[in-house]
């Protein structure tokens, strides 16, 4: 797969199958990965793999801490609600992912499952907990920028070998459960996870495609004949 197909195939998977992902293999997408530009080639990132019985504890002290009604715990700072353009454009992308799954909108019940999904870190079988260095807290938008960087090389490197991912805030909203159970330094800051695994072609959001601008929506070129 070059380099084109993967940025234009790629989509956010979340229904996985079972069989877990070799090692050998994530080292692979991981190399890749870091091959991510930063600045001044500080590579603030620290990726940690998850699966088997440390995942499960995180789905299951995230969930139960969320379904208990403690606010969220996540180590930066939250985005708050979208307004405008940006609310429109979270709300398309849910309005595609409930029709594939047939979610009506007046189903609570099929609604909050979803949400609960989300917590499991849509029950992949790797979790990929992304963080960065505390020292650079003074510098956290631009290390965040570097994280971004390499958080897109993750999942572009996994689609070129067949693995699915989605990018997941929901599966470290209770930040503290993920950093005792996978044992995460405290001199690093935990962003986000990027859940990883086989994609699940019978699972009918994994066929959603969100939509993106056209170039003329995104880029202004001044200074061009």
């Amino acid at each position: 797969m070059n380099l084109d197909q993967a940025m234009n195939e790629r989509r956010s998977i979340r229904g996985f199958k079972p069989d877990p992902v070799p090692r050998d293999l994530l080292e692979e997408v991981i190399a890749l990965a870091a091959r991510a530009p930063s600045s001044m080639n500080t590579q603030p990132w620290h990726l940690h793999v998850l699966t088997g019985d440390v995942l499960e504890r995180v789905r299951k002290g995230n969930t139960e801490r969320m379904l208990a009604g403690i606010p969220p715990q996540r180590e930066i700072m939250d985005h708050g609600q979208y307004e405008g353009v940006h609310r429109e454009r979270q709300i398309e992308i849910a309005k595609q992912l409930f029709a594939a799954m047939g979610i009506e909108r007046h189903d609570k019940d099929a609604r909050q499952d979803w949400v609960m999904r989300g917590f499991r870190q849509f029950d992949a079988p790797v979790s990929i907990v992304v963080c960065y260095d505390k020292s650079l807290k003074d510098h956290s938008t631009i290390a965040a920028f570097d994280l971004g960087a390499v958080t897109y090389g993750l999942t572009l490197a996994a689609w070129s070998r067949g693995l699915g991912c989605v990018i997941n805030g929901q599966g470290i909203m209770q930040s503290p459960v993920v950093r005792e159970e996978a044992q995460i330094p405290e001199d690093q800051v935990i962003l986000t996870c990027v859940a990883m695994g086989w994609p699940d072609d019978s699972f009918a959001a994994n066929t959603v495609k969100s939509t993106r601008r056209d170039t003329t929506g995104t880029a202004r070129f001044i200074g061009f004949d």
